[in-house]
């Protein structure tokens, strides 16, 4: 049975990530473990897997303590290593199959935050004056016992919140992992594209996946897909970059908000199947494909006011 091994006392987000990762790579391998926390000095050296204490970084020992003065490296970006950072950038790999893009957007989006706030680095400002966003890590952390409460059941509480942790992470890394191969299909899809202003999907894959996409591509306006939930086809407008929500170029002013022919839809664009236009002239939906490429080139030719499109190529 292997010994895994890390302070005791306050529980952070680092060891409780830590712990959880190197417990799924032992999981993955059939070996069994146990989770032990002290600063107990001949306990740290018995241990098989050391994080967070020791005052020691040797990979090739399993040892991945950050506390030390010789410091155990940053990333490209400039930020920390952790000991959550430490035993990613050894056993993530194995956990992503061998995946550089999955480990990589683990790394970023989950790894990076963590390592930052245990090395007291700000990475984010709010925009708000004293709001910020609720700390993912929070959510476990919460179940630690407050000051008036009995400390005596900590590492009891440790052990029961990586359990916790690891069915999360296993589902980040599964969500990923999906991710990553629909963000290929989908540049795939430009690839092949005659037109790469129109991009169609066979997949209906989540809104944020092909917005981000598409959005990084110069080139592509409007996406179009078979809804998931009807046997409707969407046309979506791109947006103008990753993590905005302004169209490139939204649909005419005149389709906005119209259902079909109780409302006009049909007679405004010419299209007698066209079934539904968004207010905000972002998203539209059709009987057929046909149909919805229709709508999609009649919108290229309309001249839009205000189209970001319009900006971002002047």
């Amino acid at each position: 049975m292997k010994t895994l091994v890390t302070h005791n006392g306050a529980i952070h987000g680092d060891d409780l990530f830590a712990c959880a990762t190197l417990s799924l790579y032992l999981e993955k391998k059939g070996e069994e473990y146990k989770v032990i926390r002290s600063r107990d000095k001949d306990t740290i050296e018995k241990g098989d897997y050391v994080f967070d204490v020791g005052g020691v970084y040797d990979p090739e020992k399993n040892r991945f303590d950050h506390h030390q003065k010789e410091t155990s490296g940053a990333r490209e970006n400039g930020v920390l290593y952790a000991s959550f950072g430490l035993v990613w950038k050894h056993f993530g790999m194995e956990l992503c199959d061998g995946d550089h893009d999955v480990w990589q957007k683990i790394d970023q989006d989950i790894v990076s935050p963590i390592d930052a706030t245990d090395n007291g680095m700000d990475i984010a400002t709010s925009k708000i004056k004293n709001v910020r966003e609720y700390n993912a890590t929070r959510t476990f952390l919460i179940f630690t016992p407050t000051w008036q409460e009995d400390q005596a059941s900590i590492d009891d509480i440790f052990r029961e919140e990586v359990k916790n942790v690891k069915r999360i992470l296993k589902r980040e890394i599964d969500t990923v992992k999906s991710d990553v191969l629909g963000r290929r299909i989908i540049l795939e899809a430009y690839n092949n594209s005659k037109d790469k202003r129109i991009i169609e999907l066979e997949n209906n894959f989540p809104r944020y996946l092909y917005q981000e996409t598409l959005s990084s591509l110069p080139e592509p306006i409007y996406m179009i897909c078979q809804s998931r939930f009807s046997k409707a086809w969407k046309v979506e407008a791109v947006q103008g970059a990753p993590y905005t929500l302004k169209s490139r170029k939204p649909f005419p002013e005149a389709w906005r908000g119209r259902l079909g022919e109780n409302q006009g839809l049909a007679e405004v664009t010419g299209v007698s199947d066209a079934v539904f236009c968004h207010r905000d002239g972002f998203l539209l939906e059709t009987k057929t494909k046909e149909s919805a490429f229709k709508l999609a080139e009649i919108s290229l030719k309309t001249k839009t006011k205000k189209s970001i499109w319009h900006l971002l190529t002047k």
